[in-house]
C-alpha cells in the first residue's frame, strides 16, 4: 500500500509542478494573460507543500521524483501539447521511472 500512496503522491505532485510552469509559460511565450502568474505560483507552492508529504529523507524523495516528473512531462507531451512520443521518450521514462521505484522501494540497510 505504501508504494500505491508514494507513487499517487508524485504524480498528484508532477501535475501541480507541471500546470504551474506550463501556465508560467503560457504568460512569458505566448502573451496569454498575466493573471494566469497567480494559479501558477498557487501550482507551485502545492507542488512545494506536496514534496513533504513523503515519509523520507528528502534527499531520497527528491531524486525519485525526478524519475516520475520525466514520466509525467513525456505525458504532458502527447495530452497538453498533443505531440505523440515516439519510443525514444518512452523508453528514457521508463529508464526514468525504474529509477525512481530503486530509489523508492529498494531494499534498505537498517
Amino acid at each position: 500500500m505504501f508504494e500505491i500512496k508514494t507513487v499517487i503522491l508524485f504524480i498528484v505532485t508532477a501535475v501541480a509542478e507541471l500546470t504551474g510552469c506550463y501556465l508560467a509559460f503560457l504568460c512569458l511565450k505566448k502573451s496569454a494573460s498575466s493573471w494566469l502568474l497567480v494559479p501558477a505560483a498557487l501550482s507551485l507552492a502545492a507542488f512545494v507543500w506536496l514534496l513533504t508529504l513523503h515519509p523520507t529523507a528528502a534527499g531520497r524523495v527528491y531524486a525519485a521524483y525526478g524519475g516520475v516528473y520525466v514520466g509525467a512531462a513525456i505525458a504532458w507531451l502527447w495530452i497538453v501539447d498533443r505531440i505523440r512520443p515516439d519510443r525514444w521518450d518512452a523508453i528514457g521514462a521508463g529508464v526514468c521511472l525504474l529509477g525512481m521505484s530503486i530509489i523508492m522501494f529498494g531494499p534498505r540497510m537498517a
